[in-house]
């Protein structure tokens, strides 16, 4: 008895976060404010009225969680080829906006007596930005795939890396200058060889365990697979001394490489929401509400400071790198918040001997009032290059529209159908994406060289990892009439903008998916898939006298085979 009352007395404060957790979310959506201001409101009311205590082991455990799932998703949005894409983001853009930021806030704590080395130590400290937030906003308001979104996530993993090296340095301050630099030189090899070994795993190890665990059919496996990447990813950088954020991403990375990433991102997105949302609830619980009334002028003049310097220090990166001067603005803004590695960095004990206990406090709680600015502060910036873009609208600004990331065409079941569309689409120079359920049809059209992610597309759960709002047409090889009919109303509200074709057996269910508001085609062709692909490819502009050129020659191309075959089996 003693024992369950024991756990009941450590659930109940979790029991009360997440009841209150649900309320601050709807509440902030019906005020038409960011869900990350609700949790940060939540979390200093929470420490306010002594339901939960900052340093309580079980919040920092499933916050720190939060943000590990959070680079997690973020890694599996970078493949080996788009960090080759990005590196100029990564490797350039992110050292000259952390060094920019560095200096200017480093400059401003040395004004107020800070000696040098802890005044650029904590401008560099205040030049990150929150992976969370901005990861959360971009999310929310379908900005992952604009240039803005894309180069900030760049920025932001740049960030991420080089907290790494600032912990270090602060961890060595008590050391000599000597031990710090070989401490250093010993990051940048383990990390070097971290990211090394991730992408020799993903082809090598995790990739081969996913064919298997495919055949299982089972979807719980795969959840617990996601899970375990990413915890042991984690685990593993931790163990070697970098951070475990850093292997959370690699871990992404990892899946990122493999066919299955959008099933393992439907998985764990359930995780990775509510474990952030601790994290959210967590910074608020870092403030102390007493103090903030006795030092108020001090924080916001400090959160003041960091925000419109970094304004103006990310602005300055992006004219560096020729963006226009809206996309500048809209970096400057977004990116304008202070990071939670501050909250790790200034709770150290070198760092809180160097600029003192009280400047640590009023910092802190400066950094959190920043977080909590984000979501306005980003919609300030959108606002403001938005008026500045169209006073110059004979000049097309390139930062603001998005790049369409997502290839124009899903096929949904890449039998022998869905083969004769990607073939079509290839011939034609359009790009596609190809999902498949079955494991035995996936296997065989990646062993043919087709692109084919695995996943069952009828699940709701990954249409967003297959980027169904990015799409212009939606091909279904195998549709099933009744699914159909369960799932057309929320895909019509969700993707109004696709048109969805879809194959039918008969009239009759020709006429029924017709009622539906679908696209269907009664394909007699042989090979199959020739009617289907000629109704695609008029859809997606090709001329049809051109698409039935191609639908000729390649059924004539199919006679040879079929011959040979029927030859064969005579």
């Amino acid at each position: 008895m003693d024992h369950a009352h024991a756990i009941a007395s450590a659930l109940a404060p979790l029991v009360l976060v997440l009841l209150f957790g649900v309320v601050a979310a709807m509440a902030c959506r019906a005020l038409r404010l960011s869900p990350i201001v609700g949790y940060l409101a939540l979390g200093a009311a929470a420490r306010a009225s002594g339901v939960a205590a900052p340093d309580d082991p079980n919040f920092a455990l499933l916050a720190e969680l939060g943000v590990v799932f959070l680079l997690f998703d973020i890694g599996m949005h970078f493949s080996l080829r788009h960090v080759r894409e990005q590196a100029g983001d990564i490797f350039g853009f992110g050292p000259v906006q952390v060094a920019l930021a560095a200096l200017a806030l480093g400059l401003c704590a040395s004004a107020f007596g800070l000696a040098p080395a802890p005044a650029f130590l904590l401008g560099a400290t205040l030049a990150l930005s929150s992976t969370a937030v901005v990861a959360s906003l971009l999310a929310e308001r379908r900005q992952q795939n604009c240039p803005v979104g894309l180069t900030s996530t760049a920025i932001l993993i740049f960030q991420d890396i080089a907290a790494i090296f600032l912990l270090i340095v602060v961890d060595a301050l008590a050391g000599e200058g000597a031990a710090m630099a070989s401490q250093l030189a010993m990051a940048v090899v383990k990390a070097a060889a971290a990211f090394s070994v991730a992408f020799v795993l993903a082809r090598m190890v995790v990739r081969p365990l996913f064919d298997v665990i495919a055949r299982t059919d089972n979807a719980e496996v795969f959840t617990a697979s996601g899970l375990l990447v990413a915890l042991a990813a984690a685990w593993a950088t931790g163990s070697i001394g970098l951070s475990l954020t850093l292997g959370a991403f690699l871990g992404g990375v990892i899946i990122a490489e493999t066919p299955y990433r959008p099933i393992i991102q439907a998985e764990t997105k359930p995780f990775h929401n509510l474990l952030l949302g601790f994290f959210f609830i967590s910074v608020g619980m870092s403030l102390d509400l007493s103090s903030l009334r006795a030092e108020w002028p001090a924080i916001l003049a400090c959160a003041g400071a960091v925000v419109g310097v970094k304004i103006v220090t990310n602005a300055l990166s992006g004219l560096i790198f020729r963006w226009s001067v809206p996309g500048s603005i809209q970096l400057g803004f977004l990116l304008a918040q202070g990071s939670e590695f501050a909250f790790v960095i200034l709770s150290l004990p070198p760092m809180r001997a160097m600029i003192g206990a009280r400047a640590a406090s009023v910092v802190i709680a400066a950094v959190a009032l920043s977080l909590a600015l984000t979501p306005a502060l980003a919609r300030a910036g959108r606002t403001i290059a938005g008026r500045l873009r169209a006073r110059v609208a004979a000049r097309a600004d390139a930062e603001l529209a998005p790049r369409e990331q997502a290839a124009p065409v899903l096929i949904v079941g890449m039998g022998r159908m869905g083969r004769t569309v990607a073939d079509a689409l290839s011939e034609f120079s359009i790009d596609y994406a190809a999902v498949e359920r079955t494991q035995k049809t996936f296997a065989d059209a990646n062993a043919d060289g087709y692109e084919v992610l695995f996943g069952d597309a009828s699940d709701p759960r990954l249409w967003d990892p297959l980027d169904l709002r990015g799409r212009k047409v939606v091909v279904v090889t195998t549709p099933s009439l009744a699914i159909s009919r369960e799932l057309t109303p929320l895909a019509e509200r969700a993707f109004p903008h696709v048109r969805r074709i879809v194959v039918a057996e008969t009239f009759e269910e020709r006429d029924a998916f017709l009622e539906l508001g679908l696209y269907p085609v009664i394909d007699v062709s042989t090979p199959p898939g020739l009617d289907l692909a000629v109704e695609v490819l008029c859809e997606l502009g090709i001329d049809r006298r051109k698409a039935m050129e191609w639908a000729l020659a390649h059924e004539a191309r199919a006679m040879p085979a079929r011959a040979s075959l029927v030859g064969a089996a005579a």
